[in-house]
């Protein structure tokens, strides 16, 4: 990071750079760019359709070798083969290249044979894979036969039962018809059919046979042991073989039709006992040469696939690399000979020099005289934000990007998030021993980072990892917070000497308070543990505590408004927006947290009178102005009554007095365009233009609109802003205030549930002797352990967490963030995951 700079408390400031290429090094030099990963390009063919730009057959042809990888991997899959992932591809940032620059691009060369192996891979996967298909249906169409032929000897021992029951109902049903029932021996005689059927439609083909047929048939089935492949699904699949008696010809043409309806297999087989003996070894013989066929097939297939797997995702790299260039390439403009690439990027300014010198020495590698040209452009257009972050600042960071990428070069809401976040879970969250779980977790994950980091994780391990240094803050400063409390798992630690104590007589049931001896060194006394007013006493100071917290907190962030109106030179936001609202703010909830302050610091006991209460002396500052019913400090009312003055000036203060300055000092014909553009016709006025050169300027004026430039208003816009942000600002300083108070519910409810947990579990197990106390402290230990990490720890810290997060997003980064920055996205070569490429192109 030397000579750089430190861009985390504002974005870097960044350039926009004009490159201009060789034709004949620029793949090369978009290559080096990728690895280099600092150059945000613009996309100068943004008018022009995807298929009519230059390189888009490049493109289309790489698209079909990603196609014909995402099949090998398919087939991988399919045959349980693993794919080989090399670290050094998955994190570079683990070995020693990222610190020796970038890459040397791939030749062309190495993809157009990634290109031919490709395909030549694909033919021959199909071929071989297509084989073992035929050989798979063809097993299963004989496994079938065989499980039909070994049924015969169960189907056909009912024969004589299936024609006499066949018969008899022929005879009822030529009766019915008037005939003679000699006749039904000479009509007909019983045929059958068999084959196999899926388990779940023999029901089906039953019901069908015997509402179609009127019972005239015998359906016989047996299941069949092991499940059998089947085509249409190409799934093993459990079957049934069954056979199927009734009388006629034309009647058995029909069921034929209607069990190949509902996917049965038929196969003819003999009712001789012998001759199905010979036709199951000729069966049994058959498969025996398939499966040694298939054998080899599979083995061939199997050995190409691991070859494959071995190499797979390095293709796969370099491919995606390769089509990433090409795509980047399409951002660019060709001059009048084409013969050179013009494009436009985004880069941090200190990072020119290093650009240029990577540039440079590319050249010199390529042996190529003419040398790719960049220049810094002048520009009115809005920069991306870019804060330069590291492992432990980037989960902060991100917490930030969430709500708003920042504007550019104005104060990170994410570099004070590092220390305001973690502790104010803290005070929420407050217990020495529930945040050293917390703390012992997190450090288990930064420890082992670099081996957790190469794992495949699901989603809620990533976020928890991704978070791993915003975890160890906040179980670190619930420790803490945990101190002050002088809570550990909901009871109390005696380090230090109780400030309090018990007269010698007291006893239990007594009237008589413990009397002050001292004052207790740090945090709360243990003392008031187990006391009957403990809660009460620590409502009150918890109360009193978050207002505090939350008076300190958004008045330092509405500080940093000041720091940015500095910086962009805005005087009339520090003198319109920024002073009235300090006034308003200070003047009202600043001055009731010094009355706090001044409460906790005066002794009361001492001059013989019950404090005054806050809450109503703050209603009635509002609602009485000068009346004070019991008196906090000499001269109260005075300052109130100013104090209450000043805050009402504030509201038209901060209503007229920026709306006035823009309608007095704006220029009537600069109202439509962007500062660049109106900068431009200045210049132009004074240089007597062309018509074309005027239009000209204002069509660069609606482009700085596009990209993001300054886009004119009119007084009437102004004004509403305004009155919507002065209607906001006095009514937040009342609700953000008191959104702090969450801090002491969440506190308090903590507290009060760890201790229920406590008096539930493990406590009941105090009271008992022997080989149950031993038994019941084992079992209702693990239990309170359990509760306390998925409970306590688990789910009340996230709790604690996403309130910690609001009074960050909407408390304080409301006082001073805009929020309406560009994102910062360099072009840069990233590991390119195999299985999710697959998976997100299925679901597309």
């Amino acid at each position: 990071m030397t000579g750089k700079d430190e861009a985390i408390f504002r974005s870097a400031e960044m350039s926009l750079l004009q490159f201009y290429i060789p034709q004949e090094i620029s793949r090369d030099a978009v290559y080096t760019l990728g690895e280099l990963g600092i150059v945000q390009f613009r996309d100068l063919n943004s008018k022009v359709r995807s298929f009519q730009r230059s390189f888009v057959n490049e493109i289309r042809r790489l698209d079909n070798v990603q196609r014909q990888h995402r099949y090998f991997y398919k087939l991988l899959n399919k045959h349980s083969i693993h794919l080989f992932e090399d670290p050094n591809v998955m994190f570079p940032e683990d070995t020693d290249v990222a610190s020796h620059g970038p890459h040397v691009p791939i030749s062309s060369s190495v993809i157009d044979d990634h290109v031919q192996n490709a395909a030549l891979l694909e033919d021959r996967l199909i071929q071989m894979e297509s084989a073992a298909d035929q050989i798979q249906l063809k097993r299963a169409d004989l496994e079938e036969h065989r499980a039909v032929l070994q049924s015969g000897d169960e189907f056909f021992s009912s024969e004589d039962a299936a024609q006499t029951s066949i018969a008899s109902l022929r005879r009822e049903s030529i009766i019915s018809e008037g005939g003679h029932p000699d006749e039904a021996a000479t009509r007909t005689h019983v045929n059958y059919v068999t084959g196999v059927i899926p388990r779940d439609k023999v029901n089906t083909l039953e019901q069908i046979l015997w509402r179609t047929l009127r019972g005239n048939l015998y359906f016989k089935h047996v299941e069949l042991r092991d499940a059998i492949y089947d085509a249409k699904t190409k799934e093993f699949v459990h079957k049934e073989a069954f056979i199927i008696f009734s009388p006629g010809d034309l009647i058995i043409q029909r069921i034929r039709k209607i069990a190949e309806s509902l996917d049965a297999h038929l196969y003819d087989i003999d009712n001789n006992e012998r001759v199905r003996s010979r036709q199951l070894q000729r069966v049994n013989q058959d498969l025996d040469d398939l499966y040694k066929v298939l054998e080899t097939t599979t083995k061939t297939l199997e050995s190409e696939l691991y070859a494959i797997g071995n190499e797979l995702n390095q293709w796969y790299q370099d491919v995606s690399r390769e089509k990433v260039t090409f795509e980047t390439l399409n951002k660019f403009n060709f001059d009048a000979n084409r013969k050179t690439l013009i494009a436009e990027g985004w880069v941090p300014s200190d990072e020119v020099d290093c650009l240029q010198g990577t540039l440079t020495e590319m050249t010199t590698r390529l042996g190529i005289d003419v040398p790719s040209i960049i220049q810094v452009l002048e520009t009115n257009r809005t920069p991306p934000t870019f804060h330069r972050v590291n492992k432990f600042t980037q989960g902060f960071q991100s917490i930030v990007d969430c709500y708003g990428i920042a504007q550019y070069r104005e104060i990170n809401a994410g570099l004070p998030t590092i220390v305001t976040f973690p502790f104010m879970f803290a005070i929420m969250f407050g217990d020495m021993g529930h945040g050293f779980i917390m703390f012992l977790a997190a450090l288990t994950l930064v420890l082992n980072e670099k081996t957790l980091g190469r794992m495949k994780r699901d989603e809620i391990f990533d976020m928890a990892f991704t978070g791993r240094y915003i975890v160890l803050l906040m179980g670190l400063f619930s420790m803490y917070t945990g101190f002050l409390y002088n809570d550990i798992f909901s009871k109390s630690m005696t380090l230090f000497k109780s400030g309090w104590e018990w007269p010698e007589h007291f006893k239990k049931g007594d009237t008589l308070f413990a009397k002050s001896v001292g004052t207790y060194p740090f945090g709360l006394d243990w003392a008031w543990h187990g006391t009957e007013n403990a809660l009460l006493f620590s409502n009150s100071y918890k109360m009193k505590l978050s207002i505090l917290m939350g008076f300190i907190h958004m008045s330092y962030s509405y500080m940093f408004s000041l720091a940015n109106h500095l910086h962009f030179h805005s005087m009339i936001d520090i003198i319109g927006n920024f002073i009235p609202g300090l006034i308003f703010m200070q003047g009202i909830f600043g001055y009731l947290s010094v009355c706090i302050v001044y409460k906790w610091c005066k002794d009361w006991v001492k001059d013989g009178k019950a404090a005054p209460g806050l809450l109503n002396m703050l209603i009635n500052m509002f609602l009485s102005p000068g009346t004070i019913d019991d008196e906090l400090y000499p001269h109260q009312a005075k300052v109130q009554v100013f104090l209450l003055i000043a805050a009402l000036i504030c509201i038209p203060w901060l209503l007229l007095v920026k709306p006035l300055h823009f309608k007095y000092t704006h220029k009537e014909g600069a109202i439509a365009l962007g500062d660049g553009a109106v900068a431009a016709i200045d210049d132009l006025e004074a240089a007597q233009p062309s018509a074309d050169e005027v239009a000209e300027v204002y069509v660069a004026g609606e482009d700085d609109d596009e990209e993001g430039g300054a886009h004119g208003e009119e007084f009437s816009d102004v004004m509403i802003h305004q009155v919507i942000h002065t209607i906001e600002f006095c009514l937040n300083c009342v609700s953000h205030t008191a959104s702090y108070l969450r801090l002491w519910a969440l506190s308090l409810a903590h507290a009060q549930l760890s201790t229920v947990l406590w008096t539930m579990t493990i406590q009941i197990a105090f009271g008992m002797q022997g080989v149950v106390g031993v038994l019941m402290t084992f079992f209702l230990f693990a239990m309170w352990f359990v509760l306390t990490c998925c409970v306590l720890v688990v789910m009340e810290g996230t709790s604690a967490m996403l309130h910690s997060l609001r009074l960050h997003w909407v408390e304080s980064m409301s006082k001073f963030f805009v929020g309406d920055g560009l994102p910062y996205e360099p072009f840069a070569f990233a590991y390119a995951d195999m299985a999710e490429a697959t998976e997100s192109t299925t679901e597309q």
